[in-house]
């Protein structure tokens, strides 16, 4: 059985904006941060969600060796809402060795390694010698350079299994506080903008021309964006027994395709199913689901399918992915805290972007956010390759 494990502290920083309040200010108010594609170099009829002041971010030393835009980003995140202060504390509470760190990614600082190569020799071809991969480009990069940040010596790791990255650190930081090797977790993700994704997801013909509408019969790509979201979690005993508890995880593996999901959702649906287990829950208790909600044709139908087969077409649901494009590797720990937030102030997000429901996705859809007293939620991450995970949440 599943140990339940209590977020403690959370804090995210999207296209939105910086902080939970600006984050939910604009959820509420059913606004979107995409914007027409204006980054580095890249030439592109795509809308795409970028966050402001990440190059102004600058890493101090000894921390200058991890500088990329990921780990400004990374930085830029940890610094808001009081975050660092409780993960401090929590250090302070247990001891450095006590405390762990699970990050999700999906590229990490990748963009480093793309602008050190327009820099190579002319004749050997060589990358130029301040490039350091190990601290930028390696995906263990954003863990490292979060537990340095910290001066914790816990155990870390960096998950990246695309986009279920940022969902999955939640149940590897679970597992590790039930066997009691770590006391509180640093989990979360953070993933960049970079040409790597950017011409990739165009060169799929996964990227749209205009922001994205998540489960609109005209949908047809994803608006790719940028993002950092982090939580603390830590036994519920060690907290007031009040707020927002992890209280299930379901993670499946389905390998039907590399970059399309199963048309019925198979994988999603055995990561759902394998939550409510976990959580001893049946469909019926969960009062919202933030889906996965990509807004290409094949997710949606084969996630709106998965869904429909297990709770039915009443349990309201919404991808928000609308409002902060699809930030890959960090989407998982976005939408969990987006989760946390609706629990928190009884509001269920609608999806920004959405116009005409596809009437052959038979689910209760959001288009537009509403007051509702939720109390158990589920959040949907689905990656290529088949990698899946749903979090449940609870107040």
């Amino acid at each position: 059985m599943f140990s339940p494990c209590q977020i403690t502290a959370s804090t995210l920083t999207t296209c939105l904006g910086h902080g939970r309040a600006a984050n939910w200010q604009a959820l509420r108010a059913g606004q979107s941060g995409l914007a027409p594609c204006a980054f580095e170099t890249v030439q592109l009829a795509t809308w795409i969600g970028e966050v402001a002041g990440v190059d102004a971010i600058t890493l101090a030393e000894p921390l200058a060796r991890y500088d990329c835009r990921n780990n400004r980003l990374t930085q830029l995140g940890l610094l808001g809402d009081g975050f660092a202060a409780a993960v401090l504390a929590a250090r302070e509470r247990y001891g450095p060795e006590r405390v762990g760190v699970f990050l999700g990614t999906s590229t990490a600082g990748i963009l480093q390694t793309e602008l050190a190569y327009r820099q190579r020799d002319p004749e050997s071809g060589a990358l130029p010698a301040e490039f350091n991969y190990r601290d930028t480009h390696n995906s263990f990069s954003l863990a490292a350079f979060t537990r340095d940040y910290f001066a914790l010596s816990g155990p870390a790791l960096a998950i990246s299994t695309a986009c279920s990255s940022s969902a999955k650190v939640f149940a590897a930081a679970a597992r590790q506080l039930a066997v009691g090797t770590i006391d509180a977790a640093v989990v979360g993700g953070v993933d960049s903008l970079c040409l790597t994704t950017l011409y990739g997801f165009a060169s799929l013909q996964l990227t749209s021309a205009q922001p994205c509408q998540p489960y609109d019969a005209a949908r047809n790509g994803i608006s790719i964006g940028e993002a950092a979201a982090f939580a603390l979690l830590e036994r519920p005993s060690a907290g007031n027994g009040e707020g927002v508890r992890l209280l299930g995880v379901g993670e499946s593996s389905d390998a039907y395709h590399m970059s399309a999901p199963h048309p019925e959702g198979r994988g999603a649906r055995q990561a759902m199913l394998a939550a409510l287990a976990a959580a001893g829950l049946p469909p019926a208790a969960i009062d919202y689901i933030n889906l996965h909600g990509t807004a290409t044709p094949a997710n949606d139908a084969a996630e709106g399918c998965a869904v429909a087969a297990v709770f039915g077409p009443h349990t309201p649901c919404s991808s928000t992915k609308g409002a902060t494009g699809h930030t890959l590797g960090a989407a998982g720990a976005v939408e969990a805290v987006i989760c946390a937030m609706a629990l928190e102030s009884s509001f269920l997000p609608g999806s920004p972007g959405t116009q005409t429901l596809d009437p052959a996705i038979a689910l209760n859809y959001l288009r537009h956010g509403q007051p509702a007293a939720a109390r158990t939620v589920l959040s949907n991450s689905f990656g290529f390759g088949g990698s899946n995970c749903s979090l449940i949440l609870a107040v």
